[in-house]
């Protein structure tokens, strides 16, 4: 089975990134692009594994969160979960404030620990991959 391939105008109209964005991330290493062995010259191509990395940090931007928490979370997830973008599996994590290391933690959702940390006043960011992954699966489907 072919793996299928996209080309940066369709990754940004399939995802909702600027052609631009695209362009940032991959020259910060944020979110590089595979190139097809079909592709010529300067021609770049992404996969699904991509298309779902660029959903995530589209959606995590509009949302609030700075470019640099964002590329990290995406860092921290391809670093814990390397197959998680791959598998399309869609999994659901938070991230927590870490009062102590004056940064965000990300883990695994919980219910609990999520309501106990916003009861706390701590912010709580939900990091729901499988609802990025379905709406990236209607577009891809259309």
């Amino acid at each position: 089975m072919q793996e299928t391939f996209f080309t940066s105008k369709e990754a940004a109209e399939i995802t909702g990134c600027t052609l631009r964005q695209l362009q940032y991330w991959r020259e910060r290493g944020v979110i590089v692009p595979v190139i097809s062995e079909t592709g010529t010259g300067r021609s770049i191509y992404y996969s699904k594994s991509n298309l779902l990395e660029l959903a995530a940090m589209s959606y995590w931007l509009s949302v609030g969160l700075s470019f640099d928490i964002a590329s990290t979370t995406l860092k921290k997830l391809k670093d814990q979960e390397p197959d998680l973008f791959i598998s399309g599996k869609g999994k659901r994590f938070m991230l927590l404030s870490d009062a102590q290391k004056r940064s965000l933690e990300l883990v695994e959702f919980d219910r609990k620990k999520a309501i106990a940390s916003l009861d706390a006043g701590k912010p709580v960011i939900p990091v729901w991959l499988d609802e990025i992954y379905q709406q990236l699966a209607v577009k891809l489907d259309k």
